[in-house]
């Protein structure tokens, strides 16, 4: 299963996302946040949900970077988002805020093709 787990992370595709609405996005096995060119996420899935111990009615309508995932707000993440038109990219990565430091793979997705942008965030095969 473990492997299922990295191969659906690692291979669903940024149109699998957009095209993912209402209950779907729940059915992924990693963490998902959408948000637009303004930062404000409109998508946070219930597994991201129980990794982060965020309700996503208190995330809905929040800055990603500035309310959020504020440990992400700086250039390795935050600042890849500002400055590339086109992104897809998995990095290793430590969640520290709220938590105990915790070792996460980010996925970072953006394209011009679609107004949504998407921060994956894989907790248990992070390598």
């Amino acid at each position: 299963m473990e492997n299922a787990v990295s191969d659906q992370f690692d291979t669903v595709s940024f149109e699998d996302l957009v095209l993912a609405g209402g209950q779907q996005p729940d059915n992924f096995t990693f963490g998902l946040i959408g948000f637009g060119s303004d930062y404000i996420v409109s998508r946070y899935n219930a597994v991201e949900s129980i990794g982060s111990g965020l309700r996503a009615a208190h995330v809905i309508g929040k800055h990603v970077f500035d309310e959020v995932a504020i440990c992400m707000n700086n250039f390795m993440i935050a600042q890849r988002f500002l400055d590339e038109s086109e992104l897809d990219e998995i990095v290793p990565y430590v969640l520290t805020l709220r938590m105990k430091p915790t070792p996460v793979r980010l996925r970072m997705m953006k394209s011009t093709r679609a107004e949504t942008q998407f921060l994956l965030i894989e907790r248990k095969a992070a390598t």
